[in-house]
């Protein structure tokens, strides 16, 4: 059993709980530190047999492990109330969005520290997340932290200026899928659909259209080809597409983001 320390109780947090759990952890060898006496109550209802407590400094004296679920602006304060509890070889793992090696490894000095970009898919078990070890990790950290993170979903090692891009592209890629999930809902309704007819489509079409994906035979390339018959309907609709740079748009927008995750994490290193 690892002792496992989880500093932030909110929806990530839980969502890792969860998983955890569910995976084989021992919940006796698990602490949640949340400062809010309301998500505590949540959390002690959901996990009953999982130590809740108010402090950080609490949940981290025998820890070997500590997962910071903070919101990234919290992260330096609750590492520093640790200062004095947190075992010398713990394990410190990061999935507060922005916040750096170097400030991660100033607010817990000499622990291997990790630094992981999750996204929200998380919470239903099927995120996508990369991690970046910091200058004591050991390839046995970053196994430990494939193995935490891979309980809600797929984990990819990165160097850490990279993790800008991941952030990018998979840390707001849920949002993009959302906004195209929208978009044809809408282009159901205005061919003539039923609105909650065509949110009932499209939202099955993207589901199995993933799992086409996962299925892991074929890439995108060939499975969009094998659906696109010559001077067919899908392929009229897909020549409409790349006539108005949808392509191009998601290009775009990837570079955008990534470029503004570098901004902030120059603005606040």
């Amino acid at each position: 059993m690892i002792p496992l320390a989880l500093l932030g109780g909110g929806r990530m947090g839980e969502a890792l709980l969860a998983g955890l759990l569910d995976a084989g952890w021992e919940p006796e060898g698990m602490s949640v530190a949340e400062v809010d006496p309301d998500r505590r109550r949540v959390l002690e209802e959901r996990f009953p047999q999982v130590r809740v407590v108010p402090s950080p400094a609490w949940a981290v004296a025998d820890a070997a492990l500590v997962v910071v679920a903070v919101k990234a602006g919290d992260v330096v304060a609750a590492l520093e109330q640790c200062a004095t509890t947190l075992p010398e070889q713990a394990l410190v793992l990061s999935i507060a969005a922005g916040v750096t090696l170097d400030t991660l490894e100033t607010a817990a000095p000499d622990r291997p520290v990790v630094r992981a970009m999750p996204n929200t898919a998380a919470l239903v078990r099927k995120g996508a997340a990369a991690i970046a070890p910091g200058k004591h990790a050991t390839e046995a950290d970053l196994d430990m932290a494939e193995r935490v993170l891979g309980a809600v979903g797929v984990v990819v090692r990165v160097p850490e200026p990279l993790l800008d891009a991941v952030t990018g592209l998979s840390g707001s890629g849920p949002a993009y899928v959302f906004l195209v999930a929208e978009a044809m809902v809408e282009a159901g309704v205005l061919v003539g659909l039923p609105r909650d007819t065509a949110a009932t489509l499209v939202h099955q079409t993207l589901v199995g259209a993933a799992a086409l994906l996962d299925d892991g035979t074929e890439g995108p390339e060939a499975l969009r080809a094998a659906v696109t018959s010559p001077g067919g309907t899908t392929a009229a609709g897909l020549q409409r597409l790349e006539a108005h740079g949808v392509r191009a748009a998601f290009l775009e927008a990837v570079e955008a983001a990534t470029e503004r995750s570098r901004e902030l994490g120059r603005a606040n290193p």
